[in-house]
């Protein structure tokens, strides 16, 4: 081979190696997500540190939001194509900005809930309504009292199942809107007579001795955490949303399967990594055992719709009527929403399975 062949063949293989990784770089879709300092997050998390996401030819970008209005109102600005969010947001995302609901991040309804002080009137008094028995406080010791809550959200649900239990509604009490580190630092202020709040505040909460006056799931009902995606850009890209769908679901089956215990020191290393939070070994393992995940399975008959509207669909339909009876929607917004259309398994569907292993 002549030299000038020989300079060629390596100057071309110098190109080569040297454009390799932007190459590589370039086949990996940057996937903008929205997600909050909350157990659904930590599947997300793992999948981006494990590099799951790069097995399905893509690159999380897992974004901080306060809220899930803040997540819901930042969906025409494309800071998030595909988001974790509470049913209640999910709620105004299928309303407002045409998202669709994709999957079931976890069961909530443990981890929202409103507490008082020891020394309240409200925590002398359990069991007002017999139907529920762990429930605290009366008519009389509620009426007129102030309540701190993130409006329009999870706590918000929590905060109105308490009140309805009780033979009230929100225009029974006073309703402050902070968002929840707002809500528990004024509290511990003083400010209000109660305060609702999400996991891990709820902890924090709890931790400082107030007491749980009612949660979702002791006044009766469930919520789950939804995962919402962008209807346009899902519609025009199935192919990242099935990906994202099948690197989230290892994260998911880690958490079904494995002990919870053992998942204690990666779980807090997520919290102070990506939220900057320093979660203790007992809120730790207490946040993961009081959040139920769903397996690929699980989430395909939740989402199944052939025989009627599916179980995440009447979820979804229940909170549309739930605040529409509380003034929050119009009855024309509650037409539009209360067949819950924006919930849909066809992405779950789509995903290439078996789900692969996870490793620990």
């Amino acid at each position: 081979m002549k030299p000038r062949n020989l300079l060629g063949l390596a100057l071309a293989a110098v190109f080569f190696l040297a454009a390799a990784p932007v190459l590589q770089a370039k086949e990996l879709i940057r996937v903008p997500m929205g997600w909050m300092n909350e157990n659904e997050t930590f599947a997300a998390w793992l999948a981006h540190e494990r590099g799951w996401d790069k097995e399905e030819g893509l690159d999380f970008e897992v974004n901080y939001f306060n809220s899930g209005m803040d997540i819901v109102n930042a969906t025409p600005s494309g800071s998030w194509v595909v988001a974790g969010n509470g049913a209640v947001p999910g709620v105004w995302g299928g309303l407002r900005y045409d998202t669709y609901v994709i999957a079931i991040g976890n069961d909530e309804s443990y981890t929202n809930g409103v507490l008082v002080r020891p020394d309240s009137p409200i925590a002398k008094v359990k069991g007002w309504n017999k139907e529920y028995p762990d429930v605290l406080g009366s008519p009389e010791t509620v009426r007129g009292k102030t309540f701190l809550c993130t409006t329009m959200s999870s706590p918000h649900m929590a905060l109105s199942s308490w009140l309805k239990v009780l033979g009230l509604t929100d225009k029974d009490v006073v309703i402050k809107n902070m968002d929840q580190p707002q809500a528990l630092g004024a509290f511990e202020n003083g400010t209000g007579d109660g305060v609702a709040l999400w996991a891990p505040h709820l902890y924090v909460g709890e931790a400082k001795g107030w007491k749980l006056a009612g949660n979702i799931k002791n006044c009766g009902q469930t919520l789950p955490i939804v995962i919402q995606a962008d209807k346009k850009y899902a519609d025009a890209h199935p192919e990242v949303i099935t990906g994202f769908l099948r690197a989230y679901m290892r994260g998911i089956h880690m958490l079904k399967n494995e002990p919870a215990e053992s998942l204690v020191p990666l779980y807090r290393r997520f919290f102070m990594d990506w939220a900057g939070q320093q979660y203790t070994p007992e809120v730790a393992l207490k946040d993961i055992k009081t959040h139920p995940v769903f397996n690929y399975e699980e989430q395909l008959r939740l989402l199944d719709n052939s025989k009627g509207m599916s179980e995440a669909q009447q979820w979804q339909r229940y909170l549309a009527a739930f605040f529409t009876q509380l003034g929050r929607l119009t009855p024309e917004e509650y037409e539009k929403v209360k067949n819950a259309d924006y919930v849909t398994d066809k992405f779950m569907k789509m995903v290439k399975t078996p789900i692969p292993p996870y490793a620990k």
